[in-house]
């Protein structure tokens, strides 16, 4: 008799708990449900535990007993599972409610992408040189030391095969590194192709350069290449001279400085006359009215010969520009890390 109303105390306290529970707080009754569950029905809940009394009941009771406790168990479950059952309709209904969208009220624009400055410019140069019938070559940025420097007529010495300034793969004793250069891809072009060869080669590239305003460890380039009967200085020069005016305006002059290079012979640095003074003199080109813009030359004559063309048949020029440069130049960006940060308000400006 006892045992008959203690458990009929479990199942009226389980009631009084369900009744009692707050169903205004919608967001908490998911986890109130579970509590209860565990609670009542659970491995540690009251009415399990009164199964642990089977042993002090006389066998000839157990069976009701063991019934009784059964019943009352099944009496909590049902009431526990209709109550969950009503919770997650209470709760769908609160979610449906808080989700759901007005559909007359005027839509939400996505805002419009837009090209990088970086893809703006390498495109504007790849396009210009399409035009004159140039190929576009690609080649892997993880190079050998053969094609980066070997085949370009680099000697040993050279300071551009130090490890200060280039980056070596580790463990590859040197002979693997990131390209410094685009040039590589010519390489493997001319050892591939028989002239007439008309090819460019954009590209990011690798150096170890500290960051500042005009430095990069990653940077851009397209890199120019024609290999042909007759090739003189006089068409690198009338190339480069309608490149600057494509890119610049009509306006613009160029000037051919002489420098070197080890893979061409002569070798000139290309200048543009500076496109905010026209000329004159100003912060932007240090008062020079001038303004660095690429390097080019004449294909070495060894450079041909390693890659099996000969020089008395053919010749050739060769030119590199920076595609960071020419963006900085063309968009008015005095400082290159700008290009490399994400910053959305810069990038919002080229939509």
């Amino acid at each position: 008799m006892e045992m008959e109303k203690e458990i009929s105390a479990i199942v009226s306290h389980a009631e009084n708990a369900l009744q009692a529970v707050d169903t205004a707080d919608v967001a908490a009754l998911p986890h109130r449900v579970e509590d209860l569950k565990s609670k009542f029905i659970g491995k540690n809940s009251e009415i399990n535990n009164v199964y642990r009394l089977m042993k002090n009941v006389a066998p000839a009771d157990r069976p009701v007993f063991g019934k009784l406790v059964n019943d009352a168990k099944k009496r909590i479950e049902d009431r526990i599972l209709s109550f969950e059952s009503a919770c997650e309709e209470l709760v769908l209904r609160f979610r449906l409610s808080a989700e759901q969208i007005d559909v007359t009220l005027p839509g939400k624009s996505a805002g419009k992408g837009a090209l990088h400055p970086l893809t703006l410019a390498r495109n504007l140069l790849t396009d210009y040189f399409i035009s004159l019938g140039f190929e576009v070559a690609d080649g892997p940025e993880i190079e050998t030391d053969y094609y980066n420097f070997e085949a370009l007529n680099t000697p040993a010495d050279h300071p551009a095969r130090d490890a200060q300034d280039t980056f070596y793969i580790d463990g590859s004793g040197g002979k693997y590194l990131l390209r410094s250069q685009t040039s590589a891809t010519q390489i493997r072009t001319m050892e591939n192709k028989k002239p007439p060869i008309k090819m460019i080669a954009p590209g990011r590239v690798y150096r170890a350069d500290e960051v500042d305003a005009t430095h990069s460890p990653v940077f851009h380039q397209l890199e120019g290449l024609v290999v042909d009967k007759g090739i003189t200085m006089c068409d690198l020069k009338g190339i480069l001279d309608a490149l600057a005016k494509h890119l610049f305006g009509e306006s613009v002059a160029t000037r051919f400085r002489p420098s070197f290079f080890p893979f061409t012979e002569p070798s000139v640095e290309v200048d543009a006359s500076c496109v905010k003074c026209g000329g004159k003199g100003c912060k932007a080109c240090r008062g020079a009215g001038w303004i660095e813009v690429l390097g080019a030359g004449m294909v070495n004559r060894a450079v041909l010969r390693n890659c099996g063309i000969d020089p008395q048949k053919y010749s050739g020029f060769a030119f590199g520009v920076g595609i960071d440069r020419i963006a900085n130049l063309l968009y008015g960006i005095n400082d290159m890390r700008v290009l490399f940060e994400n910053d959305v308000r810069f990038l919002r400006q080229f939509r």
